[in-house]
């Protein structure tokens, strides 16, 4: 065989290569940036309960501001997906009121991550996040947490 006819026959070999191996290449690399958008959006989820127990803690009870401020950190956080619980000691009416509550208690539960990756639609169920935090002063007047 004369080296032009070999040289024929491997005409659109590196095309072939580059076609499997960008394939495999790419599929890796979309999911080593979705992985880390679930990171981001797990740091995100917990800095969102963390910010929320601490607003409850020093802003008035069943303060609107919170469940919104919580949503600002986290795109896509619904109100529904967020509990503020006030602690107290067993009482007889089982209220909590800003002098008898003595903890708060934030979680984030049901959270779905929608995934960005082309031709797969798939959601992940995010874990629920809980952060209690002791009771403080729970007075938003005059405090700039809370404004």
């Amino acid at each position: 065989m004369r080296p032009d006819a070999a040289a024929r026959h491997q005409a659109g070999t590196a095309a072939v290569e580059f076609a499997l191996v960008s394939a495999v290449f790419f599929t890796a690399l979309l999911g080593v940036v979705e992985m880390g958008r679930m990171l981001w959006l797990w740091n995100a989820a917990v800095e969102a309960t963390r910010l929320g127990a601490r607003l409850a803690v020093v802003c008035d009870l069943n303060d609107a501001d919170i469940k919104t401020r919580m949503m600002q950190r986290l795109p896509d956080l619904t109100s529904a997906e967020i509990t503020v619980t006030y602690l107290n000691p067993p009482a007889a009416d089982n209220t909590c009121t800003a002098a008898t509550c003595k903890a708060v208690s934030v979680q984030l539960s049901g959270y779905v991550h929608q995934t960005l990756i082309p031709f797969v639609s798939l959601s992940v169920s995010m874990p629920s996040f809980m952060t209690t935090l002791p009771k403080e002063f729970m007075n938003s007047t005059n405090n700039p947490a809370c404004q």
